[in-house]
């Protein structure tokens, strides 16, 4: 039977673990809180406890031979990812190494190219301290299976949409958005997608991979669609001063960081269709799921 360690079973972490359960996989699931543990107990998931961010305070990890899937995000501030290093540093400490290590890291590590293209070949600047610490991390991770000789897979994920996950707060409150024609392109995948995604990695992903829709629209569109959809008031536009002004610094961040995400090689090598290349289509089976 095959053998998965999710590190990290937050939003999609949870999916990927049930998903995989159900194909037949061996799962044993990381979190930080007990309390979300029940659902994937219930599901007869095995679950282990701890926080990343103490490297003393890291319990044994059983992840040895088995397929890694790691999924905590960095914490807020500096630009290095302390709790990577704090969980690679727990497997060399316990002698724990996996056999195959699946990354989830960001598109933010490709900084802003001003719209213009990226694939998996464009330089890596991050300009964002969550950028850099996504980049950070992925370095670590490859450092970790060049030293141990295992492979490493790194998906580079856009802005994750799906139910429960979409700016409800935002449109209700009627939080000003970037006039639209001010507004340049940015990334999406619905989570249904993004699950597939995963397990497709985690079969035969090699390398790295940028992880969208191929379906590019402003974040002043993507808000204005969800209100649409929702049948909601859109929200009111203002101009790039009164943006910065009035905007919390990490969603101006993503209103001006501008770039166009190539999937081209995650449709090809891991042979993806997607459920959702509409945003339209995503939003409408994001709106019907409980």
């Amino acid at each position: 039977m095959k053998k998965l360690f999710i590190a990290g079973c937050g939003y999609t972490g949870q999916r990927v673990a049930l998903a995989a359960h159900q194909l037949g996989w061996q799962v044993t699931a990381h979190l930080r809180e007990e309390s979300k543990a029940a659902p994937l107990a219930l599901a007869g998931i095995a679950v282990c406890l701890g926080t990343m961010d103490h490297q003393e305070d890291i319990p044994l990890l059983p992840v040895g031979g088995q397929t890694l899937l790691y999924s905590i995000p960095p914490q807020g501030g500096g630009s290095i990812d302390l709790r990577a290093r704090n969980f690679c540093a727990a497997l060399e400490r316990d002698a724990s190494i996996p056999d195959r290590i699946i990354y989830l890291s960001a598109t933010s590590v490709y900084g802003d190219t001003a719209g213009a293209t990226v694939t998996e070949q464009s330089p890596t600047d991050p300009a964002s301290a969550m950028g850099k610490r996504r980049l950070d991390a992925e370095g670590l991770f490859q450092e970790f299976g060049r030293r141990h000789h295992i492979p490493v897979v790194i998906l580079r994920v856009s802005g994750i949409y799906g139910p429960g996950r979409l700016p409800l707060m935002q449109i209700s409150q009627g939080q000003p958005l970037l006039k639209e024609e001010l507004a340049k392109p940015s990334n999406r995948i619905q989570i249904e997608d993004l699950t597939q995604i995963c397990l497709a990695a985690l079969k035969r992903g090699e390398g790295i991979y940028n992880i969208s829709d191929g379906a590019p629209c402003s974040m002043t569109a993507y808000f204005n669609a969800v209100a649409s959809a929702l049948g909601m008031p859109r929200q009111p536009q203002v101009d790039l001063d009164e943006a910065r002004r009035v905007m919390p610094p990490l969603l101006f961040n993503y209103f001006v960081e501008s770039r166009v995400v190539d999937n081209r090689r995650m449709l090809t090598e891991l042979g993806i269709t997607l459920r959702y290349p509409a945003l339209a289509e995503g939003l409408r089976a994001a709106l019907s799921t409980p």
